[in-house]
């Protein structure tokens, strides 16, 4: 059986999900639950994000078709990794949902989005090397393993993890075509 998911982009009423992404369980691998202040701040960027230019990266929360039930997660963001522009992504699929391929559903849906929207190259994702899951994630949604890495998540704490990377490409430029010759 396929599992289907849509993508809907992140809103000032998903709050409630993120806090249910701060729970101990959803947080071992990025550093713990983070304070109800940082939260806010969080739900605040996420917004922002998803109300930028689509090209810049967007959150988006995942939905189980066609349940309609609230999942997860996954999102892109604009960054520089090794001098070069790319997209990172990032997911979370609550507990009671995993194990049914929804993250891999979700992400290759987000990469379908880059494809259309993004400018930059590439997606990379950067999971614990002590995360087993996120890393098949990846594995299953076709990225590339670029080998381990030290990556600091939280910002300021090096992490052993692997650099996965996904090609999307560039969209081409568009220029105008020119109209029939009167």
């Amino acid at each position: 059986m396929e599992t289907r998911v849509r993508l809907e982009p992140w809103g000032d009423g998903d709050f409630w999900l993120l806090e249910r992404k701060n729970e101990p369980a959803m947080t071992a691998h990025l550093g713990g639950p983070e304070t109800p202040e940082k939260l806010v701040d969080r739900q605040r960027r996420y917004e922002a994000l998803s109300a930028r230019e689509p090209s810049a990266g967007r959150m988006f929360r995942v939905v189980l078709e066609p349940s309609g039930e609230s999942v997860g997660s996954v999102g892109f963001w604009e960054r520089e990794w090794r001098g070069e522009p790319v997209y990172e992504a990032g997911w979370g699929v609550l507990p009671e949902f995993q194990g049914r391929g929804l993250a891999v559903a979700a992400l290759t849906e987000l990469l379908a989005y880059v494809r259309v929207h993004g400018t930059r190259d590439s997606v990379h994702a950067f999971p614990g090397t002590d995360h087993p899951a996120s890393n098949a994630v990846c594995r299953r949604a076709g990225f590339e393993n670029l080998g381990e890495v030290d990556f600091e998540y939280p910002p300021g704490v090096p992490h052993p993890s692997i650099d996965w990377r996904h090609r999307v490409g560039r969209r081409p430029a568009t220029t105008p075509q020119a109209g029939p010759t009167p």
